[in-house]
């Protein structure tokens, strides 16, 4: 996958305090050294796992022909996830689901599908890798990928994958954290992984440039609220494992934050004004984020109102 230059590196890595460090592929030691990442397996019942590393959470759904997966983080961690895969099962990965078009979670594509998988994704998906994109948070402008890693396969409102003895359901969110969102549901497991659409204990992100709103954020959470249960697992992009109750709470910090932001926005501020204001130094505590973290969640909400 392309790298990004050192300037736009260093505008993503205060983006949203670390864990959402790059959206691009990055080299030692401006970005995250790969060569000492762990993968994290988690066993969420039924076959089904998250797996934590560098960039978005991964999800992998284990049948008995094959393994569908969701985000193949950065390429350097190919390797690595194949490992942790292989140690829950031999079977390959079949599938594996793009949640968007960002690099922490597409780097996979070229080596996965080198290895026999289809990559999948929203139709903005392919579009978004296909001509290059330019996010406004982080200032990070995204070359176009190589024909390798676009989606094999795209969708435009919903698609059922199915590997032998398991199936998930693919359905696309409109205008939440971009365009070309998916959220994945494995009824069996009772797992639903969210992409970026959902941060657990940091403020998302939400790429306004390329099609992001926090109206469709809060959408979105509604759709998964409506699905879920008590026992549900959540995989969200980036954080720990949440449950509903978690995702009910941060479906309220959302609607918070849009009301706080559209009175100021009403009122006349400007985004200098909002900065002044403060209107989230509740939840800046509550994260314990520094302050680029939260100008940044301000400028995007400010931004998603405006627009």
């Amino acid at each position: 996958m392309h790298k990004i230059t050192g300037a736009a590196l260093a505008a993503a890595a205060v983006c949203f305090a670390g864990p959402a460090l790059a959206q691009q592929q990055a080299a030692p030691p401006l970005g995250p050294d790969f060569s000492k990442v762990t993968i994290k397996t988690f066993d969420l019942g039924n076959r089904t796992y998250m797996l934590e590393g560098a960039g978005g959470n991964s999800t992998i759904a284990v049948g008995d022909d094959g393994v569908i997966m969701v985000d193949g983080q950065f390429a350097p961690l190919h390797d690595k996830l194949k490992a942790a895969i292989a140690a829950v099962t031999p079977q390959p990965v079949k599938f594996l689901v793009n949640s968007h078009y960002h690099r922490d979670h597409v780097g996979g594509n070229v080596p996965f599908s080198k290895d026999g998988a289809t990559v999948v994704a929203h139709e903005n998906v392919r579009t978004r890798l296909a001509s290059g994109a330019t996010m406004i948070v982080p200032d990070v402008k995204i070359p176009p990928a190589p024909p390798e890693a676009l989606p094999a396969q795209i969708y435009t409102d919903a698609l059922k994958l199915e590997v032998k003895g398991r199936a998930a359901q693919l359905a696309h969110p409109l205008n939440a954290h971009t365009d070309g969102d998916t959220y994945v549901y494995f009824a069996d497991a009772n797992v639903l992984s969210t992409g970026d659409t959902v941060a657990m204990g940091r403020y998302p992100n939400i790429d306004f440039g390329n099609g992001g709103n926090i109206k469709g954020m809060i959408a979105a959470a509604d759709a998964y609220l409506a699905l879920a249960n008590d026992a549900t697992k959540i995989v969200p992009g980036h954080g720990p494992l949440a449950s509903k109750a978690q995702l009910v709470e941060y479906r309220a910090m959302l609607v918070t934050a849009r009301d706080r932001m559209a009175k100021l926005i009403a009122e006349g501020k400007s985004l200098d004004d909002v900065y002044a204001a403060k209107p989230f130094a509740d939840f800046d505590v509550k994260f314990n984020l520094p302050e680029q973290a939260s100008k940044n969640w301000m400028r995007v909400v400010y931004a998603s109102l405006k627009s």
